[in-house]
């Protein structure tokens, strides 16, 4: 099991934009997935949101399935590899 960090008030925004941007992609919503994109202050405000989101993601699956992160991130890799596209030619 996995204790995830506890992202900080100042990075419960970010965590909470980047959730947004993803909630509102999966409900069809591109022009608000862009303007929440577009609400982070810099390139590294956007990369923290979404690198603690999906910490915080990876350990509640971890949680939930009782998997341990080294297993999961396994799984992932090889599902992202048998979802890529061939490099091209």
């Amino acid at each position: 099991m996995t204790n995830a960090p506890q992202p900080v008030p100042v990075a419960a925004d970010l965590v909470q934009r980047a959730a947004g941007v993803i909630a509102a992609r999966h409900r069809g919503d591109l022009a608000g997935a862009e303007e929440l994109l577009a609400s982070f202050a810099s390139e590294q405000a956007r990369t923290l949101g979404f690198y603690l989101l999906a910490d915080l993601a990876l350990g509640l699956v971890c949680q939930q399935s009782g998997q341990s992160l080294d297993d999961l991130v396994q799984e992932l890799t090889l599902l992202v590899a048998g979802a890529a596209p061939p490099p091209p030619a």
